[in-house]
């Protein structure tokens, strides 16, 4: 059985809150695994608002869906900005960062591409018919998780 789950809001990183508020309320999944969840939807949400719908309307809508399986999470972000290439950038920032050393020289830009990377056993970015961009990431759950009987909150 399957659940699934979605959120709308605009384009504002005051939104940010609302949308970790929605996620925190998937209390039956375990603790550590919902916090790393969070920091991905984090990431991904705020990379929308400072990259993909930079230049857009606040008005611009966000969709967030989570779909709960038996064995694993899947969260996708929907956005209205111009579609870039994840594993072109995943390359680039790969070999930028090869010869780093110190915590202190590490760039700040993709950084939150490399932690949801970190966290999740699948990503993607991907252009979709209807001229959105969709970020897709899926988590295994641990062996203990049980996903919800029913809707939260």
């Amino acid at each position: 059985m399957t659940n699934v789950y979605r959120l709308q809001v605009n384009s504002s990183i005051y939104e940010l809150a609302r949308v970790r508020s929605w996620f925190q309320q998937f209390k039956s999944l375990p603790k550590p695994f919902r916090q790393q969840l969070d920091l991905a939807l984090t990431e991904g949400f705020s990379n929308v608002i400072y990259h993909a719908h930079e230049h857009l309307p606040e008005e611009t809508p966000i969709e967030i869906e989570v779909q709960i399986f038996p064995d694993r999470l899947e969260l996708r972000i929907w956005d209205y900005g111009q579609p870039f290439d994840l594993f072109s950038k995943k390359r680039t920032l790969d070999q930028r960062h090869q010869e780093i050393f110190d915590v202190d020289d590490i760039p700040t830009g993709g950084r939150g591409l490399m932690i949801m990377e970190s966290i999740a056993d699948q990503i993607s970015y991907d252009r979709t018919a209807d001229e959105r961009n969709c970020l897709f990431i899926a988590k295994n759950l641990p062996d203990a998780a049980t996903p919800p009987a029913t809707p939260p909150g």
